[in-house]
């Protein structure tokens, strides 16, 4: 039987696993092919996880934001091009992409002038601009709902 850390700065992936209430030891037989060493690892920074050691602790964990925490913050492509999304309540997620499609729809129009001859002229970058922050704040919403549910599926799972 594994001991309990005392560690007070946990990381997300030691939060995640001993929120399963799993030891590394039975985090690892789990896994299967990620020793509790290699878990130790991770977890106390030592050494960073592989993107299939991301995907194996998320699915392992039952923590869907494990794998945008992980392209966000420590991958070096993610970190330039994935947001970090934040787990919110359905509710919230579908009022943000309601949000977002409507003040698209009132851009969609602009979009097609600015976009018909193949261009974008000078005058039209501050509102391509506009458009692209939209387009950005909606992918956004579109990939936190992604998230609320692949979370919900695993929590549903766990009642059965």
């Amino acid at each position: 039987m594994g001991r309990r850390s005392t560690k007070p700065n946990k990381n997300i992936y030691q939060l995640s696993r001993e929120g399963q209430g799993l030891t590394r030891e039975a985090a690892g037989e789990a896994m299967v092919y990620i020793s509790d060493d290699r878990i130790e690892k991770i977890e106390s920074g030592k050494s960073l996880p592989h993107p299939e050691e991301i995907i194996t602790m998320s699915e392992c964990y039952k923590n869907a934001a494990l794998c945008n925490y992980y392209c966000a913050n420590e991958c070096p492509i993610g970190e330039k091009y994935v947001p970090e999304l934040e787990l919110k309540d359905l509710q919230s997620i579908t009022l943000e992409v309601l949000n977002s499609l409507n003040r698209l729809q009132k851009k969609k129009d602009r979009l097609i002038e600015i976009a018909v001859d193949g261009v974008v002229h000078e005058d039209e970058q501050d509102d391509f601009r506009d458009i692209m922050k939209e387009l950005q704040s909606m992918s956004a919403s579109a990939s936190t709902l992604r998230l609320w549910l692949e979370q919900a599926a695993w929590d549903d799972e766990g009642e059965n």
